[in-house]
């Protein structure tokens, strides 16, 4: 069956069309990437972005949420009148609440070695005990480490899991008793 006339011709750029105001009215639509969570769920998408956060009693602007002060001029004082200027409402404060309670907590130390570094640093200590330049010259020294980077690596898996070298150290020491 034969191809329709004109697929395979290049389509022509159209000059009259705004792509602006396509772009403009396809964002306007588009709702808002929020990364926290209180504060999705708490989002109301027929109001807008300043409304939303004046609701939670978050700030839009962080210039004006905390305005720095002015110098005051010289000799010259400025009176206030006691009342604050526009006190905006706080409709939802538990959205604040939960976000302090969750910056509250105290962070995961998510720090781990891999399963490949360990079982090195432990083969080396296992068969050369102190001895880095020995280390160095072993044939499981794959990437080629000299004795300083060697001695690195056994200082970082000793400073991530130190129970866990103590217990091993211990069980070495054990080992050995047991031969003799």
């Amino acid at each position: 069956m034969p191809k329709a006339k004109g697929k395979s011709r290049r389509q022509k750029y159209s000059y009259n069309l705004n792509r602006k105001r396509l772009y403009r009215s396809a964002r306007r639509r588009a709702a808002p990437r929020i990364a926290c969570s209180h504060i999705r769920h708490a989002w109301d998408p027929t109001k807008s972005v300043a409304q939303n956060l004046a609701e939670m009693g978050l700030a839009e602007d962080p210039n004006k949420a905390v305005p720095i002060p002015k110098k005051k001029l010289l000799g010259m004082e400025v009176e206030s009148d006691g009342r604050e200027q526009g006190k905006k409402i706080v409709r939802k404060p538990y959205v604040v609440k939960e976000m302090e309670c969750e910056a509250s907590l105290p962070e995961k130390k998510s720090n781990t070695l891999s399963r490949d570094l360990i079982d090195y640093v432990r083969y080396m200590i296992q068969n050369h005990g102190e001895n880095y330049k020995e280390m160095a010259r072993d044939e499981k020294n794959y990437y080629q480490d000299t004795p300083k980077q060697i001695k690195r690596k056994i200082n970082v898996y000793k400073n991530f899991y130190p129970e866990e070298y103590k217990d091993f150290i211990a069980s070495l020491k054990q080992e050995k008793m047991d031969v003799q």
